[in-house]
């Protein structure tokens, strides 16, 4: 384990490094000086050739782009991803802030999602062909089919405006967390009813689970401690996936229910220009990302034993 460990460690410096590189050229290169346009936000009139020179020379923006890139990554690495044109903080704290909100909405929505996937997938598998299933199969339809928006508002009329047991926005407190939680979760629960169903249906045919039922096992101990852990590697790696995902934002429901956050910071920096905070974020999107399915690949070896990280199993 430790060597594919290591292994892996390797292979995510360089995916790091690729995403530095693109990202860096990517702004480098986009259209338009963003001295001029951030000091043209800021003044709200068209800067001086003085003060675009003053706010270059300030930032690097003089220097050479190999150099640019070489004094960024330097400072990357001691910790340091800069500091932001419009807010004149570091950038680090500034994504430190947002974090918390967003990590907090990310597990809400997963905890959501497996509490009602993992009943409904079962029970679906189990009893496929009957009433349940068909239930299940219909709820998740529309799950996967609804937009978040779209959701997001209908809660906010139902559960808001019309019944007023949650705010309309906000972040903070358990009330304003359930409506956004909702949301999310219930998107990513109508994926993982239908990949657990069909991964549950697999197993159940298995040779293991006839010799299982031929020894007198109850049908409970067959699907719950046979078939069940057996039909969840697939879905570790969609909750892997889907836990990366929102831990970098899930911008349409932030934007919805007016909560702080990595994906909210993003886009604004985009549309400010406010380079260094699109780099530092994007390189630690990239670095959510790579962990999480790091983190996956090892929860493979603790579901089933026999699995090796050689891409085999035993």
């Amino acid at each position: 384990m430790y060597r594919f460990i290591l292994r892996r460690a390797v292979s995510i410096v360089f995916v790091l490094f690729g995403v530095s590189v693109t990202t860096f050229g990517m702004v480098v290169f986009t259209p338009g000086d963003p001295a001029e346009i951030v000091l043209r936000e800021q003044t709200a009139q068209n800067p001086s050739q003085e003060a675009i020179r003053e706010f270059r020379a300030e930032h690097g923006l003089d220097d050479p782009i190999p150099v640019q890139y070489l004094d960024w990554m330097a400072d990357v690495l001691r910790g340091d991803l800069g500091q932001s044109y419009y807010h004149d903080t570091p950038v680090t704290t500034m994504i430190i802030r947002r974090f918390g909100d967003t990590a907090e909405l990310a597990v809400a929505a997963i905890l959501v999602a497996l509490v009602i996937s993992i009943p409904a997938g079962v029970i679906s598998a189990v009893h496929t062909g009957e009433l349940p299933d068909h239930a299940s199969q219909l709820g998740s339809l529309l799950g996967v089919s609804m937009p978040n928006f779209w959701l997001g508002y209908l809660l906010i009329v139902v559960f808001s405006l019309y019944l007023e047991l949650f705010p309309v926005s906000g972040a903070g407190t358990v009330r304003e967390l359930v409506l956004p939680a909702v949301t999310l979760g219930s998107g990513i629960a109508a994926i993982i009813t239908r990949l657990l169903r069909s991964s549950m249906l697999d197993v159940l045919e298995a040779e293991y689970i006839g010799t299982a039922r031929s020894k007198g096992l109850r049908e409970r101990i067959v699907v719950y401690k046979h078939a069940f852990r057996n039909a969840l590697i697939p879905v570790v790696t969609i909750v892997g996936l889907q836990f990366g995902y929102l831990l970098n934002g899930a911008v349409i429901v932030e934007i919805v229910f007016q909560r702080p956050g990595l994906g909210t910071l993003l886009i604004e920096a985009i549309f400010a220009r406010d380079y260094p905070i699109v780099q530092g974020l994007v390189l630690v999107i990239a670095v959510l990302f790579v962990v999480s399915n790091l983190l996956v690949d090892v929860a493979y070896r603790y579901i089933d034993p026999r699995i090796r990280f050689d891409g085999g199993t035993r």
